[in-house]
């Protein structure tokens, strides 16, 4: 068990959120008709120096819900074939029940007081998660309803570039064109890039943050400055 006391704990370094990095693969845009056909989940942990590293990997092919749309260019796109029988799809409900009892138990573990989904395009996949969840009559959803941490803006600021196969080269990892999209590919590589963001922060001296200095105490600008 860590010490979530610790400077260096995980609870202490985004306030209390347990980040968990998500991809998915679907049929189409649109969370509310279009069919959720991959995910993948990577849970986070920091050692004791306080670096973020990747822990523990949940992947799913899912079967897509009654009613719901299979565009044929976004099959195309991705290349699944749902009818295959050799993808051993599970419902909706298991694969999102598991993935939750995972991130709970890591929350628990880490002291951690809610999961906040990290994913390239956030919002894409946090909406398709959060309409799977409600479809599946999911109660006990983990993540937060509206926060995430976007690793397309986050690489946007600190490497120059928002397209995932582009800022994972920029920070030195390697990207398998053909393994991307896929859910458990896209998550790896991922959870990859923002470990290696928020550790370059660390790494650059942006935390642990500094003490803030009294209004009192702070210098003086000078009148080029003050301009």
């Amino acid at each position: 068990m860590p010490d979530t006391s610790s400077p260096n704990a995980l609870n202490q370094r985004f306030r209390g959120f347990f980040p968990v990095v998500i991809d998915v693969e679907t049929a189409g845009f649109n969370a509310g008709t279009d069919a959720l056909l991959e995910i993948a989940a990577i849970t986070l942990k920091m050692d004791d120096e306080g670096w973020l590293q990747p822990d523990q990997t949940l992947h799913f092919n899912v079967t897509p819900f009654e009613g719901a749309i299979l565009h044929p260019e976004a099959l195309a796109f991705t290349g699944i074939n749902p009818d295959d029988p050799q993808r051993n799809a599970v419902s909706e409900h298991d694969a999102l029940h598991a993935i939750f009892k995972m991130v709970r138990k890591g929350m628990k573990d880490s002291d951690c007081a809610r999961a906040v989904m990290v994913a390239h395009n956030a919002n894409f996949d946090h909406s398709f998660v959060m309409a799977a969840a409600e479809r599946s009559h999911l109660k006990r959803n983990p993540f937060h309803p509206f926060a995430t941490f976007d690793t397309a803006a986050l690489s946007g600021l600190v490497l120059g570039q928002t397209v995932l196969a582009k800022a994972c080269k920029t920070a030195g990892m390697e990207f398998d064109s053909h393994q991307a999209h896929s859910a458990l590919y896209d998550t790896q590589q991922t959870a990859t890039l923002f470990c290696e963001l928020v550790n370059r922060w660390k790494r650059l001296g942006g935390w642990p943050l500094p003490e803030p200095v009294a209004p009192d105490k702070a210098p003086a600008l000078d009148s080029e400055q003050a301009n």
